[in-house]
């Protein structure tokens, strides 16, 4: 091939890539390795087809063969970083690491990404130690400060928050570092028995957080209708095959105990827990449209459900490394579209988490989330009007999907472990296996702000935590009104 016609072929592979055409791309690139003598940037879009196919160890195997002809290409390496860490691949996604805070030893980010990904996998020392150096080199990155008090139990005599409350009375520090530096102080201050002073730092960060981030309740409350009065129909019943591996949907309010109950269930010999994967939703409004224009259920023929069912399980395996057993997906956002996943997903199983709200409004409160995501977490009358509409949401599939919604009690499992969790295990189709009540002993990564509690077992301690805060809580409390706690 001459150079143009090789530059003609790499252009066209690429469009068929932006077209969806996979098979004819791969092929097209394929028969590009012998002239360009395997070129990093034909084993890197091959990592791509291979990633949209689903297939994760064929795309990291094509990354690794870009990598030896270009170690020190940053897209790349962030690829790698990202394949590796789905399938657990812990040394890997560290090298790849290193090789970008190598390549760029003054940029602060890929310090804090690892760091953040250490303590993912429960190394938080190494994580801690990162993050002390980066403090001392950036001193008023208020993420920095959050990050590292999520890792670890603040102590009093600890220097580091007398440097957090100096910092606090800096003005020159950006609201979004105050933001962050709100949450890591209101956590000091409640560990080290500050109590008091826990909300003076809270409030502020919540605020700062919902001035950045606005939040419309009338618009989300307008999406979930439209969600549930296009999913109306008089057939729930299962269409097409059971998919593998089969997914248990794990879902509950944020903070809730969604966590513990999907790591009981992937502590089970077959099973993996898949986190917040997101991708049923996603699909559902890729496939069938968004909330207000979405396809009516009952008109979506099993051809369509069954594309969808591909979609999502594709994803499913490329995100877990899993094509057999069960997944456990928590994306809280799923029962939105539980009548979707009754009809499209034979085989697939529904958890749904309970918490007492006080507690579960309490700990979204404390809690930062992703920039972008839970919107009403900044307020405590929007998160009593979010609790209230998930439970208006689980009631109303309850009578459309009877038998099929398996509902746990958040303080019945903490106060009686073994029966709950034998009846949650048998609700996921999976026999008993002692491992389920050992989850805390498990290497596996945990994507979720539960870091550090999900490397405990289970106890009651986590009970009523609501009641050190209750006079704090009298907005949530008020905005509740009549309606039972249970």
């Amino acid at each position: 091939m001459t150079p143009q016609q090789i530059k003609a072929q790499f252009a066209r592979a690429l469009t068929q890539i932006e077209k969806g055409q996979l098979g004819p791309a791969e092929s097209t690139l394929k028969g590009l390795l012998l002239p360009t003598k395997g070129a990093a940037e034909i084993h890197f879009h091959l990592s791509r087809i291979a990633e949209a196919k689903g297939d994760t160890p064929t795309q990291i195997r094509e990354l690794d063969r870009a990598l030896e002809k270009k170690p020190n290409e940053k897209l790349v390496l962030k690829s790698a970083i990202e394949a590796n860490a789905r399938l657990g691949n812990s040394d890997r996604v560290l090298e790849c690491h290193d090789r970008l805070i190598m390549l760029e030893p003054n940029n602060f980010q890929p310090r804090g990404e690892k760091a953040v990904y250490l303590q993912h996998i429960g190394e938080f020392q190494k994580a801690e130690e990162i993050l002390r150096f980066l403090i001392k080199r950036v001193p008023k990155e208020g993420e920095t400060y959050r990050v590292l008090t999520t890792g670890r139990k603040m102590k009093k005599d600890e220097p580091l928050i007398g440097q957090m409350q100096a910092l606090w009375k800096d003005s020159s520090i950006t609201e979004l570092s105050r933001m962050h530096l709100g949450y890591g102080l209101a956590k000091a201050m409640e560990e080290t028995d500050q109590r008091e002073r826990v909300f003076d730092y809270l409030t502020p960060a919540n605020q700062l957080q919902r001035k950045i981030i606005p939040f419309d309740a009338e618009e989300r409350n307008a999406e979930w209708q439209a969600f549930l009065d296009a999913q109306e129909t008089d057939d729930y019943s299962p269409v097409g095959e059971a998919q593998s591996p089969r997914a248990v949907f794990v879902t509950g309010m944020p903070r809730s105990g969604t966590t513990l109950v999907e790591q009981i269930i992937a502590s089970h010999s077959q099973a993996h827990p898949g986190g917040e994967l997101g991708h049923a939703l996603k699909q559902a409004v890729l496939q069938f449209g968004p909330a207000h224009k979405m396809a009516p259920l009952a008109k979506l023929s099993s051809m369509k459900l069954g594309r969808w069912a591909d979609a999502y399980t594709r994803l499913v395996r490329r995100d877990t490394g899993r094509t057999t057993g069960v997944v456990t997906d928590k994306s809280i956002q799923t029962h939105m579209i539980f009548g979707l996943v009754a009809r499209g997903l034979p085989g697939a199983r529904i958890v749904v988490v309970h918490r007492d709200p006080r507690d579960t409004a309490l700990s979204i409160y404390k809690n930062h989330f992703k920039m972008g995501t839970h919107r009403y977490a900044n307020d405590l009358a929007d998160i009593a009007d979010a609790i209230k509409m998930f439970r208006r949401s689980v009631d109303h599939w309850k009578a459309r999907l009877p038998g099929r919604i398996h509902e746990v009690r958040y303080d019945e499992l903490v106060s009686d472990p073994e029966p709950q969790a034998r009846a949650l295990v048998a609700a996921a189709g999976l026999d008993w296996e002692e491992a389920c009540l050992n989850f805390h002993t498990s290497k596996k990564n945990v994507k979720t702000l539960s870091l550090t509690q999900v490397r405990q077992p289970i106890h009651a301690g986590r009970r009523e935590a609501w009641r050190k805060f209750e006079s704090e809580l009298a907005p949530f409390i008020e905005a509740w009104g009549d309606e039972p706690w249970d």
